[in-house]
């Protein structure tokens, strides 16, 4: 069986990067997601924000340009970390 490719081999940095992150319908999510963006890929930025079918959870999606895997994993992990984020894509 062939092994997979790992992200940092798919990667030519810098490049853009997309994070979509699911957490639960609060007013202060796109805050904290762009609070942790700002820490590691400073800019300006527009996430979208899409509601769940019922209106549980929200789906903030923003584009950054990363510029090294560290980049990449640092912020999927301090994503990860917000109390009220349950999934970062």
């Amino acid at each position: 069986m062939q092994e997979q490719p790992k992200l940092k081999d798919l990667l030519e940095f810098p490049c853009k990067f997309t994070y979509k992150v699911m957490g639960y319908a609060k007013p202060e999510l796109t805050d904290l997601v762009l609070e942790v963006i700002q820490r590691h890929a400073p800019g300006d930025y527009s996430p979208s924000v899409k509601p769940s079918g019922k209106g549980t959870y929200n789906a903030v999606s923003i584009t950054i340009t990363a510029t090294s895997i560290e980049q990449v994993e640092a912020l999927y992990k301090e994503l990860g970390d917000i109390d009220i984020v349950r999934m970062v894509l």
